[in-house]
């Protein structure tokens, strides 16, 4: 008869279902035999400590603690699906950055009327009586070099950014569209006197698409919180970074393109919604996005001709 360390002495003949150095993992082990009533001893062993029990009860104890183990062993964590990444990224960016110059280049020309900056201006009051198209003008205009140079550089790196996950034209139709959208908010509820220019609501609106597209992405994912809320809070530290910067930012513009970012972000980040977006042609929404701003052009510059 086996003399036990832990337990009640068995009847039969003592067979080892489990050996372990440690002590705690026999008494957890026997713990599980306690439950389902199988007679169990902990013994000294060569190796460390044995669970015994009784040989006919062998094969049914060695099933529960099988049983015991795969529902201790933790999962693996999942990792989020690898993005090849679309190689034709750049193009939207350098389009972005052909259609930043051009603009202001042709308003310098004399291309169009001489007060085509002022036709082209986000200003609350004209945009509240109907001149919606404003909103997306005020994205292609500057107040000087330096501001221009700093939406060039930002937007065509984060541009690219959303390029590689969405592909350049879903990236860029988004970023139109939800930029317009921020621009028309801030008209509706900004005060009348405001006026306002710059591709920095883009800029931003990029970035929180961006941001909430990884997140949504990441969030399902059996990690710690760090990881999987990484790409937004990354997001957020960037918009209060570059957005709150210098003596002219428009900060509410800023906030408003980040939030409509994050708003589609998260939307097209729906399985459903990539599944309907796979079917559109990248070129397809690269031109729409361009048709917008070309259209809203024609729009301010119409009534002048």
């Amino acid at each position: 008869m086996v003399e036990p360390v832990a337990g009640a002495p068995l009847s039969g003949t003592p067979v080892a279902v489990f050996v372990a150095d440690d002590l705690r993992a026999c008494e957890e082990r026997a713990f599980v035999l306690t439950a389902v009533g199988i007679p169990h001893a902990i013994a000294l062993a060569p190796a460390g400590h044995a669970l015994l029990v009784d040989a006919d009860q062998a094969a049914r104890a060695r099933e529960h603690l099988a049983r015991y183990a795969a529902e201790r062993r933790a999962p693996p964590p999942m990792r989020a699906p690898v993005r090849a990444g679309h190689p034709l990224a750049w193009l939207g960016s350098a389009l972005y950055f052909l259609v930043l110059l051009a603009v202001p280049l042709a308003i310098g020309s004399g291309l169009g009327p001489l007060d085509a900056y002022a036709r082209g201006v986000a200003d609350a009051g004209l945009i509240r009586q109907g001149e919606w198209w404003r909103a997306l003008t005020a994205l292609t205009l500057h107040v000087d070099g330096p501001h221009l140079a700093a939406n060039l550089v930002a937007g065509s790196w984060f541009g690219y950014l959303a390029g590689r996950r969405l592909g350049p034209g879903h990236a860029w139709f988004f970023t139109v569209v939800m930029a317009g959208i921020a621009n028309l908010l801030e008209g509706q509820l900004g005060p009348v006197p405001h006026r306002s220019v710059g591709a920095s609501t883009a800029v931003f609106a990029t970035l929180g698409l961006l941001a909430a597209h990884a997140w949504r992405e990441h969030y399902p994912l059996r990690a710690r919180w760090t990881v999987r809320w990484a790409p937004l809070v990354g997001g957020v530290l960037l918009l209060g970074w570059l957005g709150t910067e210098g003596e002219h930012t428009d900060v509410i513009a800023h906030v408003l393109g980040f939030a409509c970012g994050v708003a589609a972000g998260l939307v097209i980040a729906w399985s459903a919604a990539e599944r309907v977006l796979a079917r559109v042609p990248q070129a397809v929404s690269g031109a729409a996005a361009l048709l917008l701003i070309g259209g809203a052009w024609w729009c301010a510059l119409a009534p002048a001709y």
